[in-house]
């Protein structure tokens, strides 16, 4: 059966989530998940786990888009997550819905401005570097010769955008044999089994990098910690008395 799943979030405690509650409960949420968190806050567990509840058919929902991602390179991160899983997002003051025709359009209207930007970035690069090779002037960023914090801190965002693309395009494809075995199974176990379920041609994961993958979904909110969680310790095998005399001595 299919199901709305809400996800509702202020600020700070002091905030009154009220009025998003009402709206989710409207519109027939019947699981609804809070957070008291900053917009700009990568750490949001309730998140993760309105993500984890999210099933084939089902629909997460939020009161208005605001409450829900930090950017627009985040929205459509989120929403390409539920999308290769078979899922959908609506916000209810907004026009999207992607279980419709018209909410798809206007994501994807999202998705082009986004790209539009980036594009345009690009371009200001490249005629910035030109421009500034015809002075004479040093190619690359002064600012990351000069280990500027504000330049290096962009970059890193950068990258991590990047990375969590690429993560949530393929996340799909591996990410439930992670969710079944964690944290029973000890990651050495799960890196060989996530391996045997990559489609064919796909890079292989080492345990190092497949930890360091989970624990990047973990931080952006769109898995939950819990599966980063250490794995019970193996008992030690106890030989019985017929065992130990038989064994030869050492």
């Amino acid at each position: 059966m299919m199901a709305l799943i809400g996800y509702a979030r202020v600020s700070t405690d002091d905030q009154n989530l009220g009025p998003q509650l009402d709206a989710l409960h409207a519109a027939g949420c019947g699981e609804i998940f809070e957070e008291h968190a900053s917009g700009g806050e990568r750490s949001r567990p309730q998140l993760a786990a309105a993500l984890a509840r999210v099933k084939r058919g089902d629909t997460l929902m939020v009161a208005r888009i605001d409450r829900l991602a930090r950017s627009l390179s985040h929205l459509l991160e989120v929403v390409e997550s539920l999308r290769v899983r078979g899922a959908h997002f609506k916000s209810l003051a907004d026009p999207i819905d992607t279980s419709g025709p018209s909410g798809v359009l206007v994501l994807q209207m999202l998705g082009a401005v986004a790209e539009f930007e980036r594009s345009l970035i690009r371009e200001r690069t490249v005629v910035g570097v030109k421009a500034a090779r015809a002075r004479g002037r040093v190619g690359g960023n002064p600012g990351l010769r000069a280990r500027d914090p504000v330049v290096l801190g962009k970059l890193l965002a950068s990258r991590r955008a990047t990375r969590l693309a690429r993560l949530t395009a393929e996340m799909e494809a591996w990410m439930p044999v992670v969710r079944r075995l964690r944290p029973q199974t000890a990651w050495p176990e799960v890196t060989v089994a996530v391996n045997a379920v990559l489609p064919a041609g796909s890079r292989r994961f080492t345990e190092g990098r497949l930890v360091s993958s989970v624990q990047f979904l973990v931080a952006e909110g769109l898995v939950d910690a819990a599966i980063i969680g250490k794995a019970p310790r193996r008992k030690p095998a106890v030989l019985n008395a017929s065992e130990s005399r038989s064994r030869p001595e050492q």
